[in-house]
């Protein structure tokens, strides 16, 4: 491919080059191309834009990593003055993530079109269309944001990952694993794809691309400060950007309440993150930028891997460096704790029950679709995951 594609996956560190490489990865490949583009339509289906429009922007679908992305503290009203003290916690628990609703913008927005848009990759996209919007990205993030600024109505296909319940009417183009099927997408008949490089291979967007399906690459990192800028840039590459200001506003009041819940601590828990895969044969520690360590720190807690002096968002785990680490709690997706047989089994592990969280069972899980994507769900999934790590009512 012609753009930096090693500068795009180290953006997104373990999740273009460590993850895709640990879990079995298998596609085949069978193209249809067409010599003629889809025809630009509206969002109710008709020709896109009046005689003579011109398109607008440019619109920057990628940052540094710090333009426009919100302080959290001072934009989100987190104060620690009237948090709780802390209850005593002890045995396994579960963030209790089934009741967490989507914020979103209604009545749905009506998009200004057409847009022109610079992608992650440098190309600048013209976006005629949003009637038939394709999202893939590792953790469902894209489609939860597009779904939050009303129009999930267009979103025709999507990844795995976006497992609430607003997303089930779309079609799920990664059907092995999280690899792309290009089939499963031309078959869509896409107006417009929105993707970033942690889900891949990356050739088959730029295949998609090459058959003139507009394909736009968003910011590959998973932040909690980032969550603002993810959302407006997404709105203002639909041509809604009023919309993208008034979901932040949503979200912005969920994490304000969500961090304000965060019991006090007088000494911060430790908690480290496991990324396990039993039947894979993966078992990772996470570190700084996993974006997990952005969750543990939001319920005041220390994130174990990044305290020890990890290097990358992701390490192998060992039992030295689990046992050193002395972490009070461990943090698992729901599904990896499954893989390993469940609490039981994760303490079979070397090295886990000779912690203090496996000493006391302190296993906490979350569903795999919600603690890692930072779409607009973020501020309930820290409230329920608080909950859960102190035995609070969430």
């Amino acid at each position: 491919m012609k753009f930096a594609l090693a500068a795009l996956r180290a953006r997104a560190g373990f999740r273009a080059a460590v993850l895709p490489a640990a879990l079995p990865v298998a596609l085949v490949l069978a193209l249809a191309v067409s010599g003629c583009a889809p025809q630009a339509r509206d969002a109710a289906g008709s020709a896109a834009g009046p005689a003579g429009a011109t398109a607008r922007g440019p619109v920057a679908a990628c940052s540094d990593g710090t333009a426009g992305k919100l302080p959290l503290k001072s934009e989100w009203g987190a104060t620690t003055s009237a948090r709780p003290a802390a209850s005593p916690a002890t045995g396994p628990a579960t963030a209790k993530t089934s009741g967490i609703t989507l914020p979103m913008v209604t009545p749905a927005p009506t998009p200004q079109l057409p847009v022109t848009v610079t992608s992650c990759d440098g190309t600048a996209v013209s976006v005629t269309d949003v009637s038939r919007i394709v999202t893939i990205d590792l953790y469902g993030t894209l489609t939860e944001i597009v779904h939050g600024l009303g129009l999930g109505a267009n979103v025709v296909g999507h990844d795995r990952a976006a497992d609430f319940p607003e997303a089930a009417k779309g079609k799920v183009v990664t059907p092995s694993g999280h690899d792309l099927n290009a089939e499963a997408i031309t078959a869509l008949d896409p107006t417009l794809i929105l993707t970033d490089t942690t889900i891949g291979p990356l050739e088959v967007q730029q295949q998609l691309r090459n058959i003139g399906i507009p394909v736009i690459f968003f910011d590959p990192a998973r932040t909690l400060p980032g969550i603002s800028h993810q959302i407006n840039a997404v709105a203002a590459a639909l041509g809604v950007p009023a919309a993208g200001t008034e979901l932040n506003a949503a979200v912005g009041a969920d994490m304000s309440a969500a961090l304000a819940m965060v019991p006090h601590e007088s000494k911060a828990l430790r908690i480290a993150f496991l990324y396990v895969r039993g039947t894979a044969g993966v078992y990772l520690m996470s570190g700084p930028g996993s974006g997990a360590d952005d969750m543990i720190e939001a319920i005041g807690a220390t994130d174990v891997g990044t305290d020890i002096g990890l290097t990358m968002p992701f390490t192998q785990l060992t039992s030295e460096a689990l046992i050193k680490s002395e972490p009070d709690v461990l943090l698992l997706m729901t599904g990896g704790l499954k893989s390993v047989g469940g609490v039981d089994g994760l303490l079979k592990i070397q090295g886990i029950a000779q912690t203090p969280a496996g000493a006391s069972r302190r296993i906490v899980d979350v569903a795999d679709g919600s603690l890692l994507g930072f779409g607009p769900r973020t501020g309930q999934v820290i409230k329920a995951l608080s909950a859960a790590v102190y035995g609070a009512t969430p």
